[in-house]
């Protein structure tokens, strides 16, 4: 018996309806041998009495009874079998959690190495073998092994999902395409499969764009930093310049000045940091994105990377960094401000403080051009658009360029005006009311009056007290900081600064030479004259 049995194949012993060894084996009439409980399972499901194998069918159901012979020879091949399972077994790994188990091994689970698309089995090496050397079950489709695999069929008609609508984006089975998608556009699963990879791919791509981009804002970043950090010491070191030449009584201005501009500089160190750590998560998460669309555009698994792939096709919440730029803090007028008080002694050193951040102001020039729909149908104006002639009308008039960010400088000559008011302004709309100028109703500006005198309509006004009357008056403006700085160009002098501004519209350079001492008859749009 045991000589006989080693003459046989593996495939003699086995079912070909449970690929298991025979368990009570029967024979059919037509020669066909089956377990007693899978032929009268198969029959008692099926309308028609047939042989699985060679289709032959009975009108009367056969009755089967246990073929001893084979019974004992599959009883000797089992345990044969299972002494070699047994000897692999200790040579395989027990799945651990998280790994797929074989479905077929009883006691201690093993791991699977494929799973069976036809069988909807998990096999471990041993189980796997006779889809590897049968002839029938190697026509069978292997893939890595995965669980659920009751998750791939058709849940209505209990067929392999196979195909895949195009119309309902859904996997189905060949019953859905002649019965629930009629007519639809249905594709072979691993057509729409490719397609999809190759989107992945692409995918895959444009997130490593994504990530080399914000790695370069980041440079861009540190570097604006370090810019910031260059006229944050410069800063610092005039500062120093100026009140080391002082006694005691100046020490304390010396320390608060340092302090302001270190102030600004670490908020523009958070203001940065903040952008890098957001840039940062940002590519943490597409980098985490780029690792699961790269896993998935490796998977054999059809059906695994279809139903995987809408939710992963979606980019990860990212924010448009284009427009995103760190602005070095402005820190023109700190200085001055804080030796005006001690103009006497520091006349000299102001002098140079001011020629000093003349320059570097005059550095954001911009060239205005008048607006002519701004100009009083009275006045005249010149053919380069750069100069207005209203003898003693009192009119307003603005340029077309408006500013939203940034800093920008312009300088205006008002030496031939005995009345005026200078400045910019944001957008506002025609008005026949007399409109006090400030910071409220959208003007930051100086204005001469008609007694010779000045003053800063801010909120409250400030009268201002100048050594010489200004020929030339220099108008910068910071945009971000929330800056508006009046200079005297000839002396060399700070008129006044606008500080802590709240700028969210449009600004114009505005000027007014009229007699209006602080008050807006009518105007248009915001304003400039050179």
């Amino acid at each position: 018996m045991s000589a006989a049995s080693c003459l046989l194949t593996e495939d003699q012993f086995l079912c070909s309806i449970c690929l298991d060894v025979f368990t009570d084996p029967v024979t059919t009439p037509c020669g066909h041998n089956f377990c007693k409980t899978c032929i009268t399972q198969h029959w008692n499901v099926n309308v028609q009495c047939q042989c699985p194998n060679c289709k032959e069918v009975f009108k009367i159901r056969p009755e089967l009874r246990v073929n001893t012979f084979i019974s004992e020879m599959a009883a000797q091949f089992r345990q044969s079998a299972q002494q070699k399972a047994s000897c692999s077994s200790s040579e395989q790994q027990a799945a651990k959690p998280g790994e797929v188990p074989c479905d077929v091994c009883t006691g201690t689970k093993l791991k699977a190495l494929k799973s069976c698309l036809v069988c909807l089995v998990s096999y471990c090496e041993t189980h796997l073998e006779p889809h590897l050397t049968t002839s029938v079950l190697k026509r069978h489709q292997l893939i890595d092994p995965v669980e659920n695999l009751e998750g791939r069929m058709c849940t209505k008609h209990d067929k392999l999902l196979e195909l895949f609508c195009k119309t309902d984006q859904m996997c189905v089975c060949m019953l859905c395409t002649v019965l629930d998608h009629k007519n639809h556009d249905v594709v072979p699963l691993k057509e729409e499969y490719e397609g999809k990879k190759a989107e992945l791919v692409k995918t895959e791509a444009e997130v490593q764009q994504m990530v080399q981009k914000r790695r370069l804002k980041i440079q861009e970043i540190k570097h604006s930093v370090e810019l910031s950090e260059e006229d944050a010491d410069r800063e610092i070191a005039d500062g120093v310049q100026v009140f080391t030449a002082l006694k005691e009584s100046v020490e304390r201005r010396q320390a608060e000045l340092i302090d302001t501009i270190k102030e600004k500089q670490r908020k523009t160190e958070k203001q940065a940091e903040g952008f890098i750590k957001e840039l940062e998560q940002e590519i943490s998460e597409l980098k985490k994105r780029s690792t699961e669309v790269e896993q998935l555009s490796r998977s054999e698994d059809h059906l695994h990377l279809l139903q995987s792939f809408r939710t992963l096709n979606t980019a990860p919440p990212t924010k448009n960094w284009t427009g995103v730029r760190v602005s070095p803090p402005s820190y023109e007028g700190t200085v001055v401000r804080a030796v005006n008080q001690l103009e006497e002694t520091l006349s000299k050193q102001m002098k140079k403080l001011i020629e000093a951040e003349l320059k570097r102001v005059q550095q954001y020039a911009v060239d205005v051009t008048l607006d002519p729909d701004t100009v009083h149908p009275i006045s005249t104006q010149s053919h380069d658009r750069k100069k207005t002639n209203h003898g003693n009308i009192c009119r307003c008039v603005s340029s077309k360029k408006a500013f939203t960010s940034g800093r920008f400088y312009f300088e205006v000559q008002v030496k031939r005006w005995s009345r005026w008011t200078l400045g910019v302004t944001r957008e506002l709309t025609n008005m026949k009311e007399r409109i006090p100028m400030s910071p409220t109703n959208g003007y930051w500006t100086v204005v001469l009056t008609r007694r010779g005198g000045y003053f800063a309509p801010d909120d409250p006004s400030v009268l201002l007290s100048l050594k010489s009357q200004p020929q030339k008056v220099g108008v910068f403006v910071d945009y971000e900081e929330g800056l508006v700085c009046f200079y005297d160009v000839d002396a060399a002098a700070l008129i006044y600064s606008f500080t802590d501004c709240c700028f969210t519209e449009k600004l114009y350079p505005f000027f007014s030479p009229c007699p209006n001492d602080g008050v807006i008859i009518h105007c248009t749009e915001p304003c400039v004259l050179q």
